[in-house]
């Protein structure tokens, strides 16, 4: 935290240093955006750095001033097209600039790289040789972003590598001259992507603030200062949940002059755009036309700002709370503003998320724990009361189940007392059918048995072991509870096929025995 105060209190002086003194000269603004899935040969493919470029791309153009014509995207090219694209764009902001009109310059780039180069296929473009193509232009202000794993050696703090993509955009008011380099991750880290987010956390996350979600003080202008808070803090806060470990956002700035560098305007609502607002207290996740499709803006449960800058159109937005899910579908139609309201979205328990194919988890798993009981296998004997213990997992479309049983049952006959244990291994395959109250599940299983009779009689009857095998039929329900927990009941149609030796003939004849086998217990899912 000392560090990310010292970097927010050096681009605060961002700020101060860039107002401006020509408050009525006019700021044209060139972008360079860059996506590169493909890297060495060595390295496997990104799945997301040319979407997120081509995100970035969108909200410049939408919400930073960054006209078609001074904007240029870059999918899948080689170093020498980027190298001759850089060149071109500086020879129109020195032909552009003569007279009094200021320029910006934002480069962009989400791909492989590595502490010395960007990896743009089989090539590689130096970094010192990227860093220098963006310093020399004459543009007033530049600002180069990087994406990419180990992209933190350009600002020389920490590191990183591999990523995905960034973005940002700048006001009508800039004064002096001023260079930012912003970067994704450290010198030694990887910058990571998401498939849940379709993409890398720090585009995320900085395309996120860029619509709204960094606007903490409210003023409908996404500052330099905003953005960068917003995304590092919620990049690291998300990557120090994955295998690979937290990914720090890095920056340098050299600035001189004044002026106020705004990456977007929120507040104001143009055609064919909408804003969504937020209650507080969760996260929410907008979601382009439904589920399945790519998030376009996230909203934090302790973000100050609720409010978000969007496509009009149709969006699918879930709510996250600790132990449960609101989900539902929106319209907002253009230049309008909608309020999303937790009561029209539809709760789903977590203990019901896998199956509904959530993105805060594929699988549901964790143990299970009930009584159960069993009728007879044989004529005269009692019902086979006992407990049963197992795990579960349930992804979208299916369950499995194993479990280990054990009752006892017993009966009385001509001088002789039988107790009866059954202790089985059972395996079951489910499909699940979410109610708006229960989930019903469906499904067949299978397994073995280990038959155990003893004898107390008055003269000698040794115990009697024997191996059989059941199929069953399966129908359950259960009932979600706070914190993941749930309870079961379930009624197992089971067919038991097992030797049966009769009086004194030595040989044993396969018998099958139908049974119906009730449960009653407690679940708990991760």
């Amino acid at each position: 935290m000392r560090r990310l105060a010292a970097l927010l209190a050096a681009l605060a002086l961002v700020l101060v240093a860039l107002a401006p003194a020509l408050a009525s000269a006019a700021v044209v603004r060139y972008a360079v955006l860059i996506g590169n899935n493909e890297g060495a040969a060595d390295e496997g493919a990104l799945r997301y750095a040319e979407r997120d470029a081509t995100r970035v791309a969108e909200v410049l153009r939408a919400l930073g001033g960054f006209h078609d014509e001074n904007t240029v995207v870059l999918l899948g090219r080689d170093a020498d097209a980027l190298r001759r694209v850089l060149i071109s764009i500086n020879d129109r902001i020195r032909s552009a600039t003569r007279g009094a009109d200021q320029a910006v310059l934002l480069v962009y780039y989400s791909g492989h790289a590595d502490a010395d180069a960007l990896h743009l296929g089989d090539e590689r473009l130096e970094l010192e040789q990227l860093r220098q193509l963006v310093r020399g232009s004459s543009a007033d202000f530049r600002m180069l972003l990087l994406d990419a794993c180990r992209s933190g050696a350009l600002t020389r703090v920490k590191g990183a590598r591999p990523a995905p993509t960034f973005d940002v955009a700048l006001e009508e008011r800039l004064r002096g001259e001023g260079l930012v380099f912003l970067t994704s991750s450290s010198a030694n880290e990887d910058a990571q992507e998401s498939d849940a987010l379709r993409g890398s956390f720090f585009t995320h996350y900085l395309v996120s603030g860029l619509v709204g979600a960094a606007d903490g003080d409210g003023d409908g202008d996404i500052t330099l200062a905003e953005a960068y808070r917003y995304a590092y803090e919620h990049t690291v806060r998300a990557s120090s949940r994955t295998l690979q470990g937290t990914q720090h956002p890095t920056f340098e700035f050299d600035v001189r002059g004044q002026g106020g560098v705004t990456l977007t305007q929120v507040a104001s609502v143009a055609r064919g755009r909408a804003r969504l607002r937020f209650p507080t207290g969760r996260t929410y996740l907008v979601f382009a036309g439904g589920p399945e499709g790519a998030v376009v803006s996230e909203v934090g449960a302790h973000d100050v700002a609720r409010v978000v800058n969007v496509k009009a159109g149709r969006y699918f937005v879930r709510g996250r709370a600790r132990d449960h899910l609101l989900e539902g579908t929106i319209t907002v139609a253009s230049q309008t503003t909608r309020t999303v309201d937790d009561g029209s979205l539809k709760r789903v328990e977590y203990a019901r998320l896998a199956r509904k194919g959530g993105g805060a988890r594929a699988v549901a798993h964790g143990p299970v724990l009930g009584y159960q009981l069993r009728t007879a296998l044989t004529p005269g004997s009692s019902l086979c009361h006992g407990a049963r213990v197992g795990w579960s997992a349930e992804t979208r479309w299916v369950g499995v189940a194993a479990t280990f049983g054990f009752c006892r049952a017993g009966f009385d006959a001509d001088r002789l007392v039988v107790t009866a244990d059954d202790y089985d291994l059972d395996a079951a395959v489910t499909h699940s059918f979410d109610l708006p109250i229960v989930s019903l599940a469906l499904g067949l299983g299978g397994g073995v048995n280990l038959l155990r009779q003893s004898f107390e009689t008055a003269g000698f009857a040794p115990p009697r072991t024997t191996v059989a095998g059941h199929v069953s039929a399966l129908l359950a329900l259960q009932w979600g509870l706070p914190r993941g927990f749930y309870l079961i009941t379930s009624v197992a149609a089971q067919v038991t096929f097992f030797p049966l030796q009769r009086g004194n003939d030595e040989r044993a004849s396969v018998t099958a025995a139908l049974g119906v086998r009730p449960l009653f217990g407690v679940g708990k899912w991760f």
